[in-house]
């Protein structure tokens, strides 16, 4: 008997199975990486009652994994933040309608940014987040800035060793500033007008040293992870590669937003809707030129066969044999998260004997390079990827249907100046 789906929504690493009478019953299940580490928070069944197995995770065993996980820092958090602390600000920014706004990826960016600054330990042994935040000062915020920049760890032998991460210290300031902001707006009387974390003057680098950067895909790189992926039978993301490359996508679009009816739908047969969840950017790319020539080709006769076997939906699922279902799952997770797909992609960089350093994002990097090597200007480049920036165009810069085609001829043209043996061939048995 199929059991019906219930709307009550379940704690992190909790799941329901259904029983042989019928019936639901519950678990907690760790992440596999954690069990390997010796977490004492281990997998338990719940029993049936949903209530009970809510109580004992919420109360009992997630407490206990984050105190693992934070090696006891999440245990210095009062359950209940003192009003005008700055745990208590931090609880008004995730309360406010802002913070629903911004994309579960930042969410979390975001989270890991405050509790690094809350859970700094200043001279007196208390947290920097049970403190009133009245009492904040430029200079006490710069002070914590500090300590947050030097980190100490051990090597191998047990020595001390210091490292900047100046990266994550950075970030736990803009994500402070953020709150602040927010916090002023929702408390104008309790939170001082006055932004302790603006102007800091945050250096992206030190002396030098350069940025990190993501690795850049070269044009042979793509068609060998795509050969590669077709081999391992991930054909969704050898298509996907291919997508990211000539529409300038980012990953949580490609497999979190791209659809079915955006591509060639029967009112707009000869476009395709992008959309960009990160700034809100929307538009109907042009699929063929004046003259009725694709565009495309390659990568519109595999989403023309993906398109005639799917009805709606997203357009980019787990189509290799899973362990779990015969149903095709979502890359991406409710939680937006698509750490399965970076470890599908590291298999498929590593079956195809490409640079370990490559992940999934290098190849729009080099959909962008080939567009500047094909001497795209700015405006038919920001065209392509619905980037807003006044620095580089005027405000009034149109991104029009012209600049999109002219720019895909561009980089077609400059792609088959190559030898021949760069030319992409489509890879087998593509559903």
């Amino acid at each position: 008997m199929k059991l019906p789906h219930t709307a009550l929504k379940l704690p992190r690493y909790c799941r329901r199975k259904p029983l042989k009478s019928g019936r639901w019953a519950y678990f907690f299940e760790p992440p596999t990486w954690a069990r390997k580490q010796a977490c004492y928070a281990q997998a338990e069944a719940l029993g049936e009652d949903y209530a009970a197995a809510l109580d004992r995770v919420e109360n009992v065993l997630l407490p206990a994994f984050d105190s693992w996980r934070s090696r006891g820092l999440t245990d210095m958090v009062p359950a209940t933040p003192v009003p005008g602390s700055f745990d208590w600000l931090v609880n008004v920014f995730k309360a406010h309608q802002k913070w629903n706004e911004i994309d579960h990826k930042t969410q979390r960016g975001y989270e890991n940014g405050l509790a690094l600054f809350a859970n700094q330990k200043l001279k007196d042994g208390s947290r920097a987040g049970s403190k009133q935040i009245s009492d904040f000062t430029k200079r006490f915020v710069d002070a914590v800035y500090a300590k947050l920049l030097v980190v100490e760890d051990k090597d191998a032998d047990g020595n001390v060793v210091k490292r900047e991460r100046r990266r994550s210290a950075n970030a736990s300031m803009t994500a402070c500033r953020r709150a602040w902001f927010v916090g002023q707006r929702a408390y104008e009387t309790e939170v001082p007008a006055s932004n302790p974390f603006s102007r800091m003057g945050l250096k992206i680098r030190t002396l030098g040293k350069l940025p990190r950067e993501t690795p850049t895909a070269t044009w042979d790189e793509l068609v060998a992870f795509r050969i590669a992926a077709n081999k391992l039978g991930y054909g969704s993301v050898a298509t996907a590669a291919l997508l990211t490359w000539e529409w300038l996508q980012r990953q949580e679009h490609v497999f979190g937003a791209f659809e079915i009816s955006h591509y060639r739908p029967n009112e707009r047969p000869n476009s395709v809707r992008i959309v960009h969840p990160k700034n809100g950017e929307e538009a109907w790319w042009p699929l063929f030129d004046e003259a009725g020539t694709p565009l495309f080709p390659e990568l519109m006769a595999e989403l023309d066969a993906i398109k005639a076997t799917k009805v709606s939906g997203l357009v980019f699922r787990r189509d290799h044999e899973h362990r779990r279902s015969r149903t095709q799952l979502p890359w991406i997770t409710e939680r937006k998260d698509l750490r399965y797909l970076r470890a599908v992609v590291k298999k498929i960089v590593a079956a195809a004997e490409l640079r370990s350093v490559l992940s999934f994002t290098s190849f729009r990097h080099g959909g962008f390079t080939e567009g500047a090597d094909s001497d795209l200007t700015d405006a038919e480049l920001r065209a392509a990827a619905r980037h807003r920036s006044s620095h580089q165009l005027p405000t009034y810069a149109k991104r029009t249907r012209k600049q999109l085609i002219a720019g895909s001829k561009k980089r077609r043209e400059e792609r088959t100046k190559a030898t021949p043996c760069r030319t992409l061939e489509r890879p087998p048995n593509v559903t």
